[in-house]
Formats: C-alpha cells, structure tokens, sequence
C-alpha cells in the first residue's frame, strides 16, 4: 500500500477479548481505539472506543465480559485504494480521528489517523456544486448514471467533493441538478451522513455554470464557495477563502497552470528572414480549473431561470471594472470531462 499509516497488529482483538484485555489494547496502541478482528482471517468485525467502553462498564458490564456486545458493528472503513489525502476528507468531515483500511473480504490492513484536524472551525460559507450536466463525452458511460456519480477508486466524485469541503468547516451544501437528480438525491439524501446539510437546487433546464445560482433561497451573509461537480482536487478551501478576503475580489477564480509541448519546431521570421529556431517548445498558461469564490451581492446579477454562465459573470465584473482575482490551485486537480481523464483518474487510483 501507497501513502497509508499502517498499524499491521496493534490494537487488534479477538471477539472473545475481555473489556480489560481490550482497554489494555487502547492503551498500548495510542490509537484511542481497538479493533474487533476474527482470530482466524484478522476479518474485520467492529471498532471500540474509549467512550464504547465507557458506556458499557456505566450500563454495568464487568472487566472480565467479553468486548463483542459492546462493539461498534456499522464503522466506517476504506479500502486500500483510498489515497490517503481522501480518506482524511472523509475523517474530517464525520468527524473521525481513525478509520481502518480494509479489503474486499473486510480483513483490516492498516489504519488511517488523523493527527491533525485542518479547517475544524465550522464555516459561515455555503457551498455550491454544479451537478446537472448530461456529460455527453463520456457517453455511453453517462447513459446510465450521472457524470458526478461516476466512481474513482470506489467513491463518486460527488461525494469526494462534498468531503473535501466538508472537511474544511463547510456544512451547507446546495447541490444545483438536472440530469438523472433523483439517483443524486437517492444517494446524498440531507447530508447527514456526510458531516453535511445538503439543499437541492432543481433546474427544470440547463442553466448552465452560473444560472443555478439564482435558485438559492436567499442571498448568504459569506463568500460563496462554486465548483464544478466532475473535480478531484485537493486544494486548500481555507486558504482560497482567506485570499478572497483579504484581496477584496468580487470574484476569485481557481487557476492552474497548463503547459502544451508544440511537437514541431517554431520560426520566428521578419521580412522573410528567419530570426531564431525553437526546436520544440513548451507553452505555459494560466487556465480556469472549475473553482471560485463568489460575494455575495453577485447573486443579484444573475438572470431567473435563464442560461447564465461564470465566464459571462466574470466578463460583466471586468466591464464594470471590479476586482477579480486568481488564487493559484496546486496539488491534486483533474477536471473528468473527457474518456482519457476518466482513464487517467482510474490509472492514478490503482497505483495509490
């Protein structure tokens, strides 16, 4: 495994373990928690932590019982495709400091902890994720399931998303949908389970990647947060957030660097003359990586029920002469837009 902390044998019990030989094992392991285990083929069984046992010995329970009836049978588990940046998305957000790594036949691997919790501060800001397109690119796949549910190492991009933000103190969410809504709002539901309240924005039509925002139900008192709903990213939400704020931009946009090789090379001529060969080179830009930051008096700008896009915002900002800035958006971003960047998300997943 890539990018795991594992703990091979710690903290690991038996169902027949006592209570006491179980808190031994918390002790030992520092993990604040042990893990019920099949002697046989180490089969994951549930969790116990200080508080289970807690409340056991309260409720009259006995060092010596066995721990089994006091497990946690319904934890929450990856699997050891789960890079590691994801799986603590997934802690912050429900608010867990361990969450083992487990196989198809739920044997426990390692443990993922979470030694740190960043951007624990619940935040003020809403968040509004784009998930109605049809993704016509990547039919016949989309034929089937929505663009945004299309699963990366066993989790959709939806719900990493959601779990990003979520992680960092985001906790409402509006989820703006068309194509295929109800499977969206089958699977995400209120939120709840993931460390969320999820609202729905429900376009009759395209509004294409701004329109749903004149949907909301009333102007927000904080920056907006805006994503497109086919990203995996790993960007820094509290530190975008700060830039915005301390920048005094209508609108920050997300940038990433693309550079291009031209595979051919380049003359520079003048009057026939040629002045200088390039052989090969890489040109660099700066492109719209599908993330913003919004205030939120835009939200007034924005045509009901019409066909409005971000680029069509951010060029009525400029004309207006408005600030808008670019915060730059490093680490992990790949936008699933095309077949090869499904191929290419499906490739980094296997080899993590």
């Amino acid at each position: 495994m890539k990018d795991h902390t594992v703990f091979a044998l710690a903290g690991c019990v038996t169902p027949d373990s006592t209570i006491r030989h179980t808190m031994q094992q918390i002790e030992t392991s520092g993990m604040a928690i042990a893990f019920v285990v099949e002697a046989s083929d180490r089969k994951l069984i549930g969790t116990v932590s200080d508080g289970d046992i807690r409340r056991a010995l309260l409720a009259g329970a006995q060092l010596d019982d066995p721990i089994l009836p006091y497990a946690n049978k319904h934890f929450i588990s990856v699997s050891p495709a789960e890079i590691r940046s994801h799986a603590l998305d997934l802690m912050r957000a429900l608010g867990l400091s361990q969450i083992p790594i487990v196989d198809q036949e739920k044997r426990i691997l390692g443990v993922h902890l979470l030694r740190e919790i960043l951007g624990s501060i619940e935040r003020p800001n809403w968040a509004v994720i784009m998930a109605g397109g049809r993704g016509e690119r990547l039919r016949p796949l989309t034929d089937h399931i929505p663009k945004p549910m299309i699963k990366v190492a066993g989790r959709p991009l939806l719900e990493r998303l959601i779990l990003h933000y979520v992680g960092y103190g985001v906790r409402t969410v509006f989820l703006a949908v068309n194509y295929m809504s109800e499977t969206i709002k089958a699977y995400f539901e209120n939120g709840e389970r993931f460390g969320c309240h999820i609202r729905y924005l429900e376009e009759t039509r395209p509004l294409g990647t701004a329109g749903a925002l004149s949907l909301l139900p009333e102007i927000p008192v904080a920056p907006i947060l805006i994503a497109n709903g086919d990203l995996i990213t790993d960007f820094d939400v509290g530190a975008m957030l700060a830039t915005h704020t301390g920048s005094r931009h209508v609108i920050t946009i997300g940038v990433r660097e693309y550079r291009h090789t031209v595979p051919f090379g380049v003359l520079e001529m003048e009057q026939g003359f040629v002045r200088s060969v390039r052989e090969k080179p890489s040109i660099a830009c700066l492109t719209n990586a599908g993330v913003y930051v919004l205030e939120p008096h835009l939200l007034q700008r924005i045509p009901k029920e019409t066909e409005f896009t971000m680029p069509e915002l951010i060029a009525e900002c400029l004309l207006r002469d408005e600030a808008v800035g670019g915060y730059s958006i490093d680490g992990d971003w790949l936008d699933i837009g095309r077949p090869v960047d499904l191929q290419v998300a499906l490739g980094a997943s296997a080899k993590d």
